[in-house]
């Protein structure tokens, strides 16, 4: 029996990585074929033209539930996480926007060649969030990371609605410019009046992330959509923004949001728009 050489879990790995142009070149084959419920996509370009619409604005994570492997061929039971960074209509699961998750179960065939890259992959798909596990919202794990990335795109699109459901109802804020802001509910009041006249966009440029906190190094820009004289980070005019950089640190429990600590660490810089 020929020895197994092809690394179903540093397949994963690289998966989860979300660098799919690395996945393409390390594992399948030239010509490789990808067969699902949308049909037929042949070679690396097919591979890559599918992977790059499908992961437009979408983070998809795989948690494999388990797999068979043999010389030839690995089976493999999936549940999938996808998480929006971006407004997907046509998401062939259902339409997603920043901050949306959810979970779709895949059974999936790897048919490898002779230098044990994948041939073909067979995949078939069950209804969202049906017959699925699921992880707390937040933590270590690279899809609680990509969770937290759709959190911060909500949080971006001004969406209080989407951006709570990752606090807990007894969630604190605090802000050294307005102080503590307590509740899930007095935060997304807190900001969906801001939003108003200025809308705070997240740039995240280094994050850690454990089971018990999620710290972000990371550019704040509020930009005025009508004048707002009294902000307080800067008086502003409509069109005109501010940065700053701050470091934030989640404190979780239980996968969510119980207390954010902001602290700036870059003075605020003023454009116009």
């Amino acid at each position: 029996m020929a020895a197994m050489n092809f690394d179903f879990e540093a397949y994963i790995a690289c998966f989860l990585t979300g660098d799919d142009e690395a996945l393409i070149q390390r594992f399948y084959a030239e010509e490789c074929a990808m067969h699902s419920g949308s049909g037929v996509r042949r070679g690396h370009a097919g591979m890559r033209e599918f992977l790059a619409w499908a992961h437009d604005g979408v983070r998809e994570c795989p948690r494999v539930q388990h797999y068979l492997q043999d010389e030839r061929t690995v089976f493999a039971d999936i549940d999938m996480d996808f998480h929006a960074t971006g407004h997907r209509p046509d998401f062939p699961f259902g339409e997603m926007h920043p901050g949306d998750s959810i979970t779709v179960k895949f059974l999936a065939r790897y048919d490898l060649d002779e230098n044990q890259r994948v041939k073909t992959l067979t995949t078939s798909a069950w209804p969202p969030n049906q017959g699925v596990t699921s992880l707390p919202r937040l933590g270590g794990h690279p899809s609680q990371v990509a969770a937290y990335h759709a959190y911060a795109a909500a949080f971006s699109n001004g969406d209080a609605k989407r951006f709570a459901r990752f606090y807990t109802p007894d969630v604190v804020l605090e802000l050294s410019s307005v102080g503590r802001i307590e509740g899930a509910e007095g935060i997304a009041d807190f900001y969906s009046r801001m939003f108003e006249t200025v809308r705070e966009t997240l740039t995240i440029h280094e994050l850690e992330a454990t089971d018990e906190r999620i710290v972000v190094d990371c550019t704040s820009r509020f930009t005025a959509t009508a004048d707002a004289p009294d902000f307080v980070v800067a008086p502003l005019a409509k069109g005109e923004f501010v940065e700053v950089g701050v470091r934030v640190t989640y404190t979780l429990r239980d996968g969510l949001i119980c207390h954010i600590a902001v602290e700036r660490t870059r003075d605020p810089v003023a454009s116009a728009g």
